[in-house]
């Protein structure tokens, strides 16, 4: 992964700082360090059952993660893109267990050693997918289990600890470690969804659990209705709603049918599949309808395919994904494989996650690092017992946070506190903000889509006197301390946009990039 600006500062002050302090103290700041260069770290949570696994599966592209309870579902998984496929235990010593991976090619089921003695499981895979970008797969959290490890309660300062049973401080730590969250929920949100998110980000660093980078998706949404009906009518409504419930813990709930993306992206279905759908296609449309009235009439009615071909076929797509692909293959019976696995995936709401992730994640990955990085040596310098390293780690840091580019961790530490509610704004406030924190696309930030440079820099100058006047006239205290982090990021948007008009090919700071929303997906019945 290539090493951003902003990481690339503190991987310097890391470098600084351990020629000034203590070798604990040095060695902390190392392992920072270090991590700097590493992919951006996403930990997918939620509840147990609720497809976390089938998510991960879909965003790696292979089918490596068990969607079956076992003992590998009860313990923290790591996947990272490695030269060769393995499998290794972690053991809360420090000590490795290599592991084949099944014969189907995902992680066995049993580790071979008792679940609390692993930290984590740590999976390197051939995966272009995770060239940068590390998934970490999660326990239950504020599953149904009530039988929760005390010692993790423990570590995270909590009476009840939102972790499912068995998650050791070790694990809870690997879960912590995480720079951004995908949260996975199905149906309703609950209370304890909300709860569980909360604790999450307690557990976490300071940017890993907020609206700034943390997403919700809304799984399973094809069993909002029955047999191979269209799900997205009611989906798409359903997410709203509980985007709204969620605003101040993700930046937007997405709906996806993770069996369908899990499938599509790691190319499960076959010629044969396709072949077994397109005789099925065929049948009056009666028959069909019989079919797919409920998975026991699609196993147990006649049909022209094999009744273990209909088996597999409900594991790939479920009934309403047989129904889709059969609807597409009646409509053009010439429908190839490659086809209708594209048409599948889209069908899945996939395609509006990744653009998400892409749009809400990577593209912030060197912010986002460089802000948990500075978060870690501000939590060493509070935690060092030596008053000489904790000064020259202090000093170390604001000096670096003085510098003009590192204001975008200052914004992304503000925006993170409006967001959250922690503090109040008004909402077309909080919204311009979250913009300016978040993209360093002139254009968008200012809603001038079609703006030249001048006009740019002339309304970012209006803005950032109006948020000067608010810090001085119209806030509180914490709302004026926001306002005056915010002036001076619009007073340095203003005057990197006037810089780069006066060069040659005045296009980085007013590109318009897209929404950190992403596109809308494609799905059946989705709409814009």
């Amino acid at each position: 992964m290539t090493v951003g600006p902003l990481s690339a500062r503190v991987a310097t002050l890391c470098d600084e700082v351990v020629a000034r302090v203590g070798p604990e103290a040095g060695g902390q700041a190392l392992q920072v360090r270090d991590r700097l260069s590493e992919p951006l770290r996403v930990a997918i949570a939620g509840r147990l059952k609720a497809g976390k696994s089938t998510l991960v599966n879909a965003l790696i592209g292979r089918r490596v993660a068990p969607t079956a309870v076992g003992e590998c579902t009860r313990v923290v998984t790591r996947f990272r893109y490695g030269p060769a496929d393995r499998v290794d235990v972690v053991l809360r010593d420090g000590s490795r267990a290599s592991l084949p991976l099944a014969d189907d090619g995902m992680i066995p089921q049993r580790l071979g050693v008792p679940a609390d003695r692993v930290a984590y499981v740590d999976v390197s895979l051939t995966s272009d997918k995770l060239r940068d970008l590390t998934v970490v797969d999660t326990p239950g959290l504020a599953s149904t289990d009530t039988r929760v490890s005390a010692r993790a309660a423990a570590e995270l300062g909590e009476s009840t600890a939102p972790f499912d049973a068995g998650i050791d401080a070790a694990s809870a730590s690997e879960v912590a470690a995480a720079e951004a969250v995908v949260y996975v929920f199905t149906q309703a949100v609950r209370a304890d969804d909300v709860r569980a998110l909360e604790a999450f980000r307690t557990a976490s660093a300071r940017l890993a659990s907020s609206p700034i980078n943390a997403l919700g998706v809304f799984g399973k949404v094809d069993t909002l209705v029955g047999g191979a009906g269209d799900p997205w009518p009611v989906a798409g409504p359903l997410a709203e709603q509980q985007g709204l419930l969620l605003a101040r813990t993700v930046s937007e709930v997405v709906p996806v049918v993770a069996l369908l993306a899990e499938t599509g992206e790691a190319g499960r279905l076959t010629a044969a599949d396709c072949a077994a759908l397109r005789e099925l296609s065929g049948l009056p449309a009666a028959e069909l309808r019989l079919l797919l009235a409920s998975g026991d009439l699609f196993r147990s009615r006649p049909a022209p395919v094999s009744a273990q071909r209909r088996e597999r076929l409900l594991g790939l797509l479920d009934l309403y994904g047989i129904g889709f692909a059969l609807a597409e293959l009646a409509a053009d019976p010439r429908l190839g494989t490659g086809e209708l696995v594209r048409r599948l995936v889209g069908a899945s709401g996939f395609p509006r996650l990744r653009d998400t992730l892409e749009h809400t994640l990577r593209w912030r990955a060197d912010a986002i690092k460089a802000g948990w990085a500075l978060s870690r040596l501000e939590r060493l310098a509070g935690h060092t017992s030596d008053v000489r390293d904790r000064e020259a780690l202090r000093e170390a840091i604001e000096r670096l946070l003085r510098e003009p580019a590192y204001h975008r961790l200052r914004l992304l530490e503000v925006a993170q506190r409006v967001t959250t509610g922690v503090v109040a704004l008004p909402l077309a406030w909080e919204q311009e903000l979250t913009r300016l924190a978040t993209s360093d696309d002139a254009r968008w930030i200012l809603r001038l889509p079609h703006a030249d440079g001048p006009q740019l820099a002339a309304a970012a100058v209006e803005a950032a006197h109006r948020w000067r006047v608010y810090a001085v006239a119209g806030a509180g205290p914490a709302q004026s301390r926001v306002a005056q982090v915010a002036h001076r990021g619009f007073h340095l948007l203003a005057q990197a946009i006037r810089e780069q008009s006066t060069r040659p090919a005045p296009d980085t700071a007013t590109r318009l990039r897209p929404s950190p929303a992403g596109p809308a997906a494609t799905g059946p019945g989705w709409t814009p």
